[in-house]
């Protein structure tokens, strides 16, 4: 039996579009103190007094419009995804979810339970740029799980891979087809994240949107910071499709609550664009490895249709990654940086 398996972590998912479900995966993904960072009792009111008794019904309804008959797009894709790894490797792989189904408990005690000369694990978090509320939360989560359950194996984990060759070639080579054609704009839209928690993640304290021009400029900060991984994403993405700068963008998606997100805002900006003389446009989603809530309903179809409304023309979404196979490969590749 091999001595070493791989664990793929992503997001997670309702269990249904049921209201009761919905509200159950948005209570345990909002009490996250890493996604919602309040004390503990600010932020039980928050949520389950304010958030999620209106959000459950709204994002159920969401969730119904992309929904298939193999359930939630972003969990069966993630599980094809495992099989797909499992036929390209020596070890076994699994899959868990940070919140909801499977669960890193669970998914953790059948590791355990299937391979009892396990020496190491390797947690491969599908999250390319480092994030406290993803990236950080599912690593810290599955630590605390092992040290919970007490099990003998070590682990490794798969840093952020934003800037890797495999990752940005399968990245480019998915974009491609798009631009080909005749095209206004290509905007590269990512999930947005509070400022806060950039200067949060930043272990000087004095660099990340502090320093102007801070993505720009050398620093260790670069390592936990979600906005130079974007914007350095966006530049690769750029120089290895030779596209014209000019025709390129970035913007932050899915923002709650009132406090100041990263800017520019994707909802506002696909508003603004056919204003400017942007007409054509291509959008796609590096954050996302595979297609979910926030790419399917939130690009996909509201995206969409705010920017015809307001006088586009053509509109043009990006897949994820998905099962390509040279995103697929490119995972064999990115695997070997785990530290």
């Amino acid at each position: 039996m091999s001595r070493t398996a791989i664990l793929l972590a992503n997001l997670g998912s309702p269990d249904s579009t049921a209201v009761k479900d919905v509200r159950r995966y948005l209570n345990q993904f909002l009490m996250d103190e890493r996604v919602i960072d309040v004390p503990y009792l600010l932020r039980l009111f928050l949520v389950k007094g304010v958030i999620s008794p209106f959000r459950a019904h709204r994002s159920a309804k969401a969730y119904k419009t992309i929904w298939s008959e193999d359930g939630s797009p972003l969990i069966h894709t993630s599980k094809e995804l495992a099989a797909a790894m499992d036929d390209q490797v020596d070890m076994p792989v699994y899959l868990c979810m940070r919140y909801g189904s499977p669960s890193t408990p669970e998914v953790l005690q059948a590791i355990q339970r299937e391979n009892p000369d396990l020496e190491e694990l390797l947690l491969f978090p599908l999250y390319p740029h480092y994030a406290m509320s993803s990236y950080e939360t599912a690593v810290v989560h599955v630590k605390e799980e092992m040290k919970e359950l007490g099990v003998g194996f070590r682990l490794k984990t798969v840093p952020p891979f934003y800037d890797h060759p495999a990752y940005i070639n399968a990245l480019s080579e998915s974009i491609r087809p798009y631009v080909q054609k005749d095209y206004d704009l290509i905007m590269f839209s990512y999930h947005g994240i509070p400022e806060r928690h950039v200067k949060k993640t930043d272990p000087s304290g004095q660099h990340c949107l502090k320093v102007e021009n801070c993505c720009q400029v050398s620093a260790d900060a670069h390592n936990y910071c979600y906005r130079h991984q974007v914007v350095r994403t966006t530049e690769l993405v750029t120089e290895a499709l030779q596209l014209p700068e000019e025709k390129v963008m970035y913007a932050f998606q899915s923002r709650l609550g009132r406090d100041p997100w990263l800017q520019p805002y994707t909802a506002k900006t696909l508003e603004e664009l056919p204003g400017r003389g942007i007409k054509n446009m291509i959008i796609c989603c590096p954050a996302f490895v595979s297609d979910c809530l926030e790419t399917l309903e939130e690009i996909h179809e509201e995206g969409k249709e705010i920017f015809l409304e307001a006088g586009g023309k053509s509109f043009e979404a990006v897949p994820c990654l998905n099962l390509r196979p040279d995103w697929i490969m490119a995972m064999t590749d990115i695997m070997h940086t785990a530290q």
